[in-house]
């Protein structure tokens, strides 16, 4: 009965919400910084600089 009980609590959904987007958060700002390790490690890809280039 106490999980029924809290299920229905908005306490409970809204402290779910902010655990589910702190953490996609994080993982997202773990993603960029990997991106960015790449880019530092192996430069832009040559189509991208191709582009840049030509816009000059």
């Amino acid at each position: 009965m106490e999980a029924a009980k809290l299920l229905k609590e908005r306490k409970f959904w809204l402290a779910s919400f902010l655990v589910v987007w702190a953490a996609s958060l994080q993982g997202h700002m773990m993603w960029m910084r990997k991106q960015d390790a790449f880019k530092e490690k192996f430069g832009n890809s040559p189509n991208q600089e191709d582009e840049s280039a030509q816009e000059r």
